[in-house]
């Protein structure tokens, strides 16, 4: 049940945008805190981009980590925010798109528009029936 530990004193390079350092392993009970530390944040600076940076976990990505995520996002807009991740591996990109979530922490291309707006992903087509007008 080990939790991250206590990252250094958010960071802002050049002016840029403070920085919430996750190490080690993450389990549900280290949530909460990550939360209180984000919010703590957000409020110093009035809102605003926090990059989370995800590269000093150990482990593989698990829904655990997927919650924390979702948490820290929700967190973030709640206090006039959003996270950024930073340092995310291709099995954390993975997972975040195969639940949803992929531009939830500007990590994918977030919907633009209704679902009969987009285009269809690459290699799926829109099956049409033999008898069906042409559009």
């Amino acid at each position: 049940m080990a939790r991250p530990a206590p990252p250094p004193p958010a960071s802002r390079p050049g002016g840029g945008p403070a920085v919430l350092v996750l190490t080690g392993r993450l389990d549900r009970a280290g949530i909460p805190p990550l939360v209180e530390r984000l919010r703590a944040l957000l409020a110093e600076r009035g809102g605003g981009t926090v990059l989370c940076d995800v590269g000093g976990l150990d482990g593989a990505p698990d829904v655990v980590l997927v919650d924390a995520i979702a948490r820290l996002q929700l967190t973030a807009r709640r206090h006039g925010g959003r996270i950024r991740l930073r340092g995310a591996g291709g099995a954390l990109r993975e997972l975040l798109a195969l639940t949803g979530l992929g531009g939830l922490a500007g990590l994918g291309s977030e919907a633009r528009g209704e679902a009969e707006q987009r285009e269809e992903p690459l290699g799926v087509e829109e099956g049409v029936e033999p008898g069906d007008p042409a559009v």
